[in-house]
């Protein structure tokens, strides 16, 4: 899919097919199928997820990737995949909800850009925050969608000082 036809389709529509990929790859897969993939992404593969005929007979390429730098604790398939559900859920209910959404863009003109709807969960008591990222910048118009931890203390930082606000 390239750069042009993301930014023409819907974001609503964009998430809801990225969503729907996602259940499909880990939630109705059979279980092994869906272990298979996770570590296949939680060692830093691309891994192509599937493609898609669009309404101008053009092919959409999907692959999958996993950023988790930013995890705190020790990343295992249960712990990613409660991670994946919440999020799953979330931007469901965004969607249903019909809820404003925002989409932070790569700096510089790049094809990136993270959808901000999040979901966190904890794992040993440390909280987690998995976001959806989407490149349509990749060789032969295809789309990565990543699954990205982020840093928790910047969402935590946040909430810390609105609190700090309302008290005053």
């Amino acid at each position: 899919m390239t750069s042009a036809q993301i930014q023409a389709m819907p974001q609503e529509k964009f998430l809801l097919v990225a969503v729907n990929l996602l259940h499909t790859a880990f939630v109705e897969a059979a279980r092994t199928e869906a272990k298979k993939l996770y570590n296949e992404i939680s060692q830093g593969s691309i891994v192509h997820l599937t493609s898609v005929k669009l309404a101008d007979d053009s092919i959409a390429r999907f692959d999958l990737s996993l950023a988790h730098g930013e995890y705190r604790g020790s990343l295992n398939y249960g712990a990613f995949r409660a991670s994946l559900t919440t999020l799953i859920g979330n931007i469901s209910k965004a969607l249903s909800e019909e809820k404003e959404l925002r989409v932070f863009n790569a700096l510089n003109g790049g094809n990136a850009m993270i959808f901000g709807i999040t979901a966190v969960t904890h794992e040993d008591d440390k909280p987690n925050v998995m976001v959806l990222a989407a490149d349509t910048g990749q060789e032969g118009g295809g789309t990565t969608l990543q699954l990205m931890y982020l840093n928790p203390e910047q969402f935590m930082g946040a909430k810390t000082n609105a609190g700090a606000d309302e008290e005053n």
